[in-house]
């Protein structure tokens, strides 16, 4: 795309405005009643459901959605002009390094970004839109989402991918606790007590899902511990033992079966699974991802195919829906979560006209 690209100051009023509102989980309603008002003030119907999501129908031959939560952090908003061009290209794309204003704050990158500027392209090509919350916890305003409503044409998510990037694939996640319990003794006995139980329930996890350090991560399954609590009990008659945990899960498995393999390494203790969300990998030769190819192609880019190592609420729309979808947006990932949050404005500027091109050619 070219340099001399005016800047969207549509796009960038509403990024600030939203950025300046803190919205850390579950603490979104101030931030969805700027992004209803933005639908409203351009004469579209918009309305906030019960849990909270910000809802735009319109034209369902693509679903525009990000979400409107951040994880905490008090980053102060502001605008900087960042220092001159460096020859290193970050995830960000093209845009990264490229100088120019950048704005400030928690949620520029993740995910106010990308939600301001599929907002704005919804509004000038007249998609529908739903701004989701609770993303950053339990994907509550997704879920609800997929049971609410009937399944659109094709789905674009905002997340972070840079102005050139497409993500097509996320793995999964399985999360559950580990309880142990064993009689109190003298620490001078060779017994396991529950502590010991789940450190060596852990390690051998971590043992099972071990592999070559050249594999990439993607395709791993990464286990790792949260929380963990122990100790002697209030009555003192028993050693007590907590644990959290979190396995991402790659493509290649199912959450079921790699909680039956972390299962199959227990010797003591149990472990109570309580979250299951399914890896996805789309085909880039969908109608979505030829749509982006295209529009960055026109936009002067070359089109990245990226795989993230998280999981996004993408995961939660292909485990339900049955229609092309990719997830996308301006910003850097590695600045996700991070105290130096920050997104190129140009990168706004051009992530909102490729979305507009993208949400032209779907209809």
């Amino acid at each position: 795309m070219s340099a001399t690209l005016e800047a969207d100051e549509e796009a960038r009023e509403l990024l600030e405005t939203l950025v300046s509102i803190p919205s850390p989980t579950p603490e979104e309603d101030e931030c969805a009643e700027a992004l209803a008002d933005f639908f409203d003030d351009h004469g579209r119907e918009v309305f906030i459901d019960e849990v909270g999501n910000v809802r735009a129908p319109a034209d369902d031959s693509v679903l525009y959605t990000s979400h409107i939560d951040t994880v905490p952090g008090d980053i102060p908003v502001r605008i900087e002009e960042s220092g001159p061009p460096e020859e290193a290209r970050g995830e960000g794309g093209e845009a990264a390094g490229a100088g120019g204003p950048e704005l400030w704050g928690r949620g520029s990158v993740d995910a106010k970004g990308p939600l301001a500027a599929l907002a704005v392209a919804a509004v000038r090509t007249g998609v529908s839109f739903v701004g989701v919350v609770g993303e950053e916890v339990d994907s509550r305003g997704a879920r609800h989402l997929i049971d609410d409503r009937d399944v659109p044409d094709a789905v674009v998510n905002g997340e972070p991918s840079g102005w050139d990037g497409i993500t097509l694939g996320y793995r999964g996640i399985l999360q559950g606790t580990y309880v142990a319990t064993s009689e109190s003794g003298h620490t001078s006995r060779p017994e396991n007590n529950a502590i010991q139980d789940a450190i060596a329930w852990w390690s051998a996890v971590e043992e099972r899902f071990e592999t070559d350090e050249y594999e990439p991560v993607f395709e791993r399954v990464t286990p790792k511990p949260v929380t963990i609590e122990g100790g002697v009990s209030e009555d003192g008659l028993a050693v007590e033992a907590t644990m959290d945990v979190q396995l991402r899960v790659p493509p290649e498995y199912s959450t079921e079966e790699v909680r039956e393999l972390a299962d199959a390494e227990l010797s003591a203790g149990t472990v109570n699974w309580k979250d299951a969300v399914e890896p996805t990998m789309q085909s880039p030769r969908t109608e979505v991802g030829r749509a982006f190819r295209v529009a960055i192609r026109e936009a002067g880019g070359d089109p990245r195919l990226l795989r993230k190592t998280g999981t996004a609420d993408m995961n939660i729309f292909a485990g339900e829906w049955e229609c092309p979808m990719a997830t996308y947006g301006p910003g850097d990932s590695d600045l996700d979560h991070a105290p130096d949050e920050h997104l190129e404005l140009r990168e706004l500027d051009r992530a909102v006209a490729v979305l507009e091109s993208v949400a032209e050619e779907l209809q």
